[in-house]
């Protein structure tokens, strides 16, 4: 029975340092809508094994294995005091696999990705404990960080529109599965189909899911995906084939690789950043209407747990999604039924808590495990498809004149490019033309292009003086 928490009150919690502890059955109560959600949505986690068998060259008994590591990961934020439901960095995996493919895969690949989630690791570190982090996102020009996101957002979906990429390959179960989870999603019409039926707004409590399984339905009915070869028993991940894929075994990366791993490490971190932005919001409009919890929502322990999660990572299984603060589409679903009541959910922390719990078991579930193995590419499809539209959607709604416009454009289509240093090229490009282009003076005070547009033709010489 776990400890009850008062009316008004935070969840109990064990302190430890910077965290609070959380157990299941002892500080939170098991959720079981939470639990058979995560029964479906784990797959999303198994589509990473796709891209660690394609970029770092790995077999897939390798690769199952490293997503019981990241099933680790997943657990430490609502067991450390973390009230987000974690996942990847996702709108980073375009200009992660970018950066990727400057190398081959194998060896050469896992030290290039071991060094770029090190650099990610040491930035959430140093910014957390020294609470920079809300002031770096701030100093960097609004188009930069515009342009970042929306050129991720284009880059994901170039990356499965191409030719011989997953649309090209298997067009119907991956167009009928978007639709409907686009449209469940982000679809205006189906708000208002939300407020008149009890129906859609279970339909909507699973976010991608539904579209999701439909186009694995789609896919095995047309062909596009072979019939899974259900197996019983337990999943046994292969953690002796594991270990020949880290670092300890292939070496470290050199300086030179560091180097060139920087400039997606910090475009990482912006992204990131963006997510924790957006949990915290969800997490306070849902606090406005439990008043019976407290949330607290803490950006340096944010921090610091993701650096742990990224070290973890970067040493015992390096992973091209990275490790993320937010998983968009699981919080918001978990917030939405937080905010129905205590009796709908008891804490926050039980319902992200008994999510990624339930999906690290189904990890061993070797019948589930199996069903979804053919179709792997399709959860990891529609995850960059509707990552991709929300995040041209956001970049979008950030800029705020013309001159903003036109820079993230140029900072976008550049991050977009198929070359490994495009990254490079799209932060230098930029800052170039945030100081050539936006700033009507290079140094010192200057006004924004809106207050020229609507400045006083009549406005006297003194004021003009007075202004500067």
């Amino acid at each position: 029975m776990a400890i009850e928490r008062e009316y008004g009150a935070e969840q109990p919690y064990w302190p430890a340092g910077p965290f609070k502890i959380r157990l299941p059955f002892i500080h939170y109560r098991w959720e079981w809508p939470e639990a058979m959600q995560a029964m479906v949505m784990f797959v999303v986690s198994l589509a990473m094994i796709p891209l660690l068998e394609k970029y770092l060259g790995m077999p897939y008994e390798a690769a199952l294995a490293f997503t019981f590591i990241a099933g680790i990961g997943y657990l430490l934020p609502a067991l450390l005091g973390v009230p987000l439901v974690p996942g990847w960095i996702t709108p980073a995996i375009p200009v992660v696999i970018l950066f990727l493919s400057a190398f081959e895969p194998g060896p050469e690949a896992i030290k290039a990705m071991f060094a770029l989630q090190i650099l990610v690791t040491l930035i959430f570190l140093i910014l957390g404990l020294t609470g920079w982090g809300a002031k770096l996102v701030k100093v960097i020009p609004n188009s930069l960080k515009a342009g970042i996101i929306i050129g991720a957002g284009i880059a994901a979906m170039m990356g499965e529109l191409k030719a011989g990429g997953r649309v090209d390959n298997t067009p119907i179960s991956l167009i009928v599965g978007s639709v409907l989870s686009a449209y469940i999603l982000f679809s205006m019409s189906f708000k208002n189909i939300l407020e008149q039926s009890a129906i859609a707004r279970k339909i909507a409590n699973f976010g991608m899911v539904p579209g999701m399984i439909l186009a694995m339905i789609v896919g095995w009915s047309v062909g596009e995906y072979p019939l899974p070869d259900i197996q019983w028993g337990i999943t046994q991940p292969d953690f002796g084939l594991m270990a020949q894929y880290l670092v300890f075994n292939l070496g470290f990366p050199g300086w030179d690789v560091f180097l060139l791993a920087i400039p997606t490490a910090l475009i990482a971190y912006v992204i990131a950043f963006g997510d924790i932005i957006v949990g915290f919001t969800l997490c306070e409009r849902v606090d406005q209407v439990r008043k019976d919890e407290v949330i607290e929502t803490n950006v340096n322990r944010v921090h610091t747990v993701t650096a742990i999660r990224n070290a973890i990572h970067a040493f015992f299984a390096p992973w091209p999604g990275l490790a993320g603060p937010l998983w968009t589409a699981a919080h918001a679903t978990v917030a939405e039924r937080y905010a129905m009541g205590r009796k709908a959910m008891d804490s926050i922390y039980s319902g992200g808590g008994t999510f990624w719990i339930m999906g690290m078991i189904a990890v061993f579930i070797l019948p589930l495990v199996s069903i979804f193995k053919p179709v792997l590419p399709i959860a990891l499809s529609l995850t960059l498809i509707l990552t991709a539209y929300i995040c041209i959607m956001v970049g979008m709604e950030q800029l705020k004149n013309p001159a903003e416009r036109g820079v993230a454009g140029i900072v976008a289509v550049t991050l977009a490019m198929p070359d490994p240093k495009s990254t490079v090229y799209a932060v230098i490009i930029g800052v170039a033309l945030y100081f050539l282009i936006e700033r009507p003076r290079l140094m010192g005070k200057h006004k924004t292009e809106d207050e020229f547009m609507f400045a006083d033709p009549q406005e006297s010489e003194e004021e003009k003086a007075a202004s500067k």
